[in-house]
Order: C-alpha cells, then sequence, then structure tokens
C-alpha cells in the first residue's frame, strides 16, 4: 500500500508540476505586448511631440496598423535640441512631415542587437532615403545620433528613442549648403573657387563621398572676408585650396571622432581633431581650434558638421 501510495504522489507531483510549466508558458505568452507602436508613443510623456507630429500628418493610423516598423523615435528633449517645438511642427506642412517622420522608419522589426555593426552601414528608410547605422561597445548610432533607450517593444515592432531629430537630405552637399541662409558666405566661396582650376563644386556635387566642415557666415568674417563680395573678388585657386582643406574623403559622423585625430584632407594637409573640451578641429595654421557647433547635417552624398571658423593651412 505504501509502495501505491508512493506511486499515486509521484503522479500528481508530475501533474502538478506539468500544470505549473503549461501555466509559465501561457504567462510568456501573454508578455508579447498588446500595444501597437502608436499606442506606446502616445503613452509616453517624453514622445508627445513625436505624438503630436503624428497625428498632425495622418501617420498615427500607419503605426497603428498590423505592418511592421522599426522606428528611431526623437523624444520631447530631441526635439528640441534639434530646434523643433510644437508652433514648429504647427508650421509644417503634413508632406513636411512626412517625409521626417517616414525617415525614421524601417519597415522590418530590429532589435537593437540584430541593427548592423557598421560601422555606417546603410539602411533604407520607409521614406526610400538611407540611414546609417553604427551598432558597437559604446552604443547603437543612426546618422552619428545616439540611440538613448532601445527596444520598447509593441505588437508590431519596435521603438528605439534617440536623441536628436533624424532630417532627409536636402541634396547633394552644394545644394544643402545652397539651401541653408547659415553658410551664405560658403556658398559663394564654392561657386567662386570653382572658377579657377579645381572644379569645388563639381567635386562636392559629384559621385564621391565626402565630409565638409563648413564654417559659419560670421567664421568667414573673422577670417578676412568682410562681405560676399570680398569672397567675389578673392582668387579663385586660393578659395579652392582653403575650401578643400576643410574636406575629408568618406562619410565622418560626429560619433566617428576621436580624440587626436589627424584626417588628411582633400587638399592634403592634416587637421586636428579635440574632443576634450566639447568637439573641435584644428588647422595646422590656425592659433585656436573651431569649436564644432553643429553636427551631422545630411546630404545625399556625405555629411556636413558645422564650425564657427576658417580652417587655415598656413
Amino acid at each position: 500500500m505504501k509502495h501505491i501510495g508512493s506511486v499515486i504522489f509521484t503522479l500528481i507531483s508530475m501533474l502538478f508540476f506539468s500544470l505549473l510549466i503549461i501555466s509559465c508558458k501561457k504567462d510568456d505568452d501573454n508578455s508579447t505586448p498588446l500595444v501597437t507602436i502608436k499606442d506606446e508613443v502616445a503613452a509616453r510623456s517624453n514622445l508627445t511631440l513625436m505624438d503630436l507630429s503624428l497625428e498632425q500628418c495622418g501617420l498615427s493610423s500607419t503605426l497603428d496598423s498590423a505592418a511592421t516598423f522599426t522606428v528611431f523615435a526623437p523624444t520631447n528633449e530631441a526635439f528640441a535640441a534639434s530646434g523643433i517645438d510644437a508652433a514648429k511642427i504647427g508650421s509644417l506642412t503634413d508632406e513636411e512631415l512626412i517625409d521626417i517622420l517616414l525617415y525614421h522608419a524601417i519597415d522590418t522589426k530590429y532589435m537593437a542587437a540584430d541593427l548592423p555593426a557598421g560601422p555606417n552601414a546603410k539602411i533604407i528608410t520607409v521614406s526610400g532615403d538611407s540611414i546609417f547605422i553604427t551598432n558597437n561597445f559604446s552604443g547603437v548610432y543612426v546618422n552619428g545620433i545616439k540611440v538613448s533607450t532601445a527596444n520598447i517593444l509593441a505588437s508590431n515592432g519596435v521603438l528605439h528613442l534617440i536623441s536628436k531629430v533624424l532630417m532627409p537630405p536636402a541634396g547633394n552637399i552644394v545644394v544643402s549648403a545652397l539651401a541653408d541662409t547659415t553658410f551664405t558666405y560658403l556658398a559663394a566661396a564654392v561657386v567662386r573657387a570653382s572658377e579657377g582650376t579645381t572644379n569645388v563644386a563639381g567635386v562636392l556635387a559629384g559621385p564621391g563621398i565626402y565630409t565638409v566642415f563648413a564654417p559659419t557666415n560670421q567664421g568667414f568674417r573673422d577670417a578676412g572676408f568682410a562681405t560676399v563680395d570680398d569672397i567675389n573678388a578673392a582668387d579663385p585657386n586660393t578659395l579652392a585650396a582653403i575650401l578643400t582643406y576643410h574636406v575629408l574623403a568618406g562619410r565622418v559622423f560626429s560619433s566617428d571622432l576621436t580624440e587626436g585625430a589627424q584626417p588628411t584632407t582633400l587638399e592634403g594637409g592634416a587637421l586636428t581633431i579635440s574632443l576634450l573640451n566639447g568637439a573641435n578641429v584644428k588647422g595646422t595654421g590656425n592659433s585656436t581650434a573651431a569649436n564644432i557647433v553643429g553636427t551631422n547635417i545630411m546630404a545625399s552624398n556625405g555629411v556636413i558638421h558645422v564650425i564657427d571658423k576658417v580652417l587655415l593651412k598656413l
């Protein structure tokens, strides 16, 4: 009888543990998020500007659908860092907002660990434009912008929060410079330089991939070009040498810059990068370094970083 009782006890125990395992599996199944990406955005207090943008242009329904997405979602702080507030969002057309927001979305689910290592691996977004991913020991970067929070799961994909708005390219480097009033002097210098032996505009608009450290208008004034007329009167070949000293071959995002690096420019001289007291870059002829005051402006054939002075070789 004791033996039979022991068997029954064993069977009951096995049944109990089997039911427990089945119950756990059901609980695991229920852990799959039931809310969509749209719901996740709407529920988060740090994504109110993202939610406003989606609602304004009608993309909320897209992110509420059964389609699968990876979305790099800028936080409210990211919008502020990009100079975009609710009033600015309200001033944009639906088409402009859609172009920007779809640049943040991929039609495949990528957990952070699944994103390519790169550096700067190209992925096509829902908008049809390219973004560039680097996934290394220091984190995930999109167009040089760091992912601040990864792997927020939704029923139709995943959200990754980023620290700045990703702006799609306006065109090639020349077109991007011409479209920004910050670079009026730079644009004039490119045009004037192209009248000499080096077609700088042709190079920067051509098939090559480049990184440009672009001086602001004030940077040119501080370098002795008081007006655009002074640029138009300058020797084209001198300007070409100055401008190509601001250009690196390849797409170098801010996240690719390293302390003490001395990249070779298109002109042939070297620059020095420092990250110890903010990001800055120095020419061999500069007494002080230029501050990098704006980063990762996308162009179809490269990237632009804004600096506050002209880089000099001699």
